[in-house]
């Protein structure tokens, strides 16, 4: 049987790719069930340093296996839509807190919870044929997957509105523009490679600095100025106690290249 979820590793990188090409990588619950668990075994492993995700084939994900959600709601068992808080909620959870870089490949389509998981990434890379489509109401559905919370972060909250709405698929240049993407290269078949080159350069840097940065920005996009320069404190406090800042600075002060081991 075909692995629903990849797992390659890479010296520190980890690559999770959605492996359903034939379905555009839509999410069945084998799939979520094997992304949510890996990404918690993945919070304490001290060995990944950064993390990829990517999808299998041409697409990153069509978002909700809505043939399986057929059935799923022809049932006359339970809540149909439990798997929001079965799946997709701890998926979101983790994917956002993760105390390590994530870095999206957004080959191809990114649909409904599929974009939801790469507006979560920390930055996401696509090339030419990238696109994203919230296609929620599409099907009757509101935002699932914390699209609720990064789309407004991303793009504002008139923009967000829109997207959600209407459902209109958004390219790649114009995602680049409004910050759905932060670089498209030249070729699809370069998407996967510069995502990865550049999650090996992040997983050679201060990781626990960049866990710090983004618990930093979550909390300064909800909250007051108070509640940012409490958590600058905590950070830096965290931070500062670091073997890494320890040997950095001494480093920059001899005019050396620091080296980092994420402690």
């Amino acid at each position: 049987m075909t692995e629903p979820l990849l797992v390659d590793r890479t010296d520190a990188v980890v690559t999770l790719t959605l492996n359903r090409p034939t379905a555009m990588n839509a999410l069945d619950v084998a799939l979520k069930e094997a992304l949510r668990d890996t990404l918690a075994e993945l919070e304490t492993d001290r060995s990944c340093r950064a993390v990829v995700l990517a999808g299998a084939g041409g697409s990153f994900s069509a978002g909700q296996d809505l043939r399986e959600h057929v059935k799923t709601l022809e049932s006359t068992d339970g809540n149909p839509l439990d798997t929001v808080r079965a799946h997709y909620n701890p998926i979101a959870a983790r994917l956002a807190n993760l105390p390590k870089p994530v870095v999206a490949a957004v080959r191809g389509m990114a649909a409904g919870a599929g974009a939801s998981l790469a507006f979560l990434a920390d930055i996401r890379i696509g090339g030419p044929s990238t696109s994203f489509l919230m296609a929620f109401a599409k099907v009757g559905l509101a935002a699932d997957t914390g699209a609720s919370w990064t789309l407004p972060r991303l793009v504002g909250h008139a923009k967000a509105v829109e997207l959600l709405m209407l459902a209109e698929p958004v390219r790649a240049q114009e995602a680049c523009q409004l910050g759905l993407l932060n670089r498209v290269t030249e070729d699809d078949e370069q998407v996967l490679p510069t995502a990865q080159e550049l999650a090996a350069r992040l997983a050679a840097g201060p990781t626990v600095a960049y866990g710090a940065i983004k618990r930093q920005l979550s909390i300064a996009d909800a909250g007051t100025l108070a509640d940012a320069l409490a958590a600058e404190a905590q950070a830096q406090a965290i931070c500062g106690g670091t073997d890494d800042h320890r040997a950095a600075t001494i480093a920059f002060v001899n005019k050396q290249k620091p080296v980092f081991e994420g402690h």
